[in-house]
């Protein structure tokens, strides 16, 4: 899976049910997603196995060593940061305990610089509700590597800080309400 595009999504405050509207609509042949979602630990893999239930797409906790596939969601373990990294042209993930970047783990900028690293342009990274700053950074290096990024718009958020922060730092190609972002991830891959 080393050419395929990958899609990165990332919330916090509120993104619980925003991340279940944008990948509960990908059809089973999507590319590969993760996803990282401030959650208390514990709460990650109940999430996932939500997730599974209403998506066409697999959906699952991420543990090291899973590959990424066509029709699998990875969702970051609670507790855990989690990277893309290239074994010998087969992107899999890592996750790992460590600091708190951004005042959380995972953090969505562990994630998006990984992916700006291993994907280049061949990824589409997208920020929705919540709060602080956790992404914009990641998102800016990702899309100065050539990839595409979406933001959440404050209308539709439920705390307007995640996509906010990315907007303000010129990280983000588009803006968009929550029920136009998995239409517009679909429309580039």
């Amino acid at each position: 899976m080393a050419l395929g595009k990958v899609i990165a999504i990332a919330a916090s405050t509120g993104g619980v049910e925003a991340v279940l509207s944008v990948v509960s609509r990908f059809p089973a042949t999507t590319p590969p997603v993760v996803v990282v979602v401030h959650m208390p630990i514990g709460f990650t893999k109940i999430y996932a196995t939500r997730l599974n239930g209403k998506c066409e797409a697999t959906v699952k906790e991420a543990a090291t060593g899973d590959v990424l596939e066509k029709g699998k969601v990875l969702i970051a373990p609670s507790g855990k940061h989690m990277k893309l990294v290239n074994y010998g042209g087969m992107i899999k993930v890592e996750c790992f305990e460590g600091d708190k970047v951004n005042k959380v783990i995972p953090s969505a900028d562990v994630l998006f610089e990984s992916i700006a690293d291993v994907k280049k342009n061949n990824a589409i990274g997208v920020v929705l509700t919540g709060m602080g700053a956790d992404g914009a950074e990641g998102l800016l290096k990702m899309r100065g590597k050539g990839a595409k990024t979406i933001g959440q718009d404050r209308e539709t958020s439920a705390v307007y800080g995640m996509p906010k922060m990315a907007n303000e730092m010129g990280a983000l190609d588009y803006v968009l309400p929550l029920d136009k972002i998995a239409d517009k991830i679909l429309s580039l891959i």
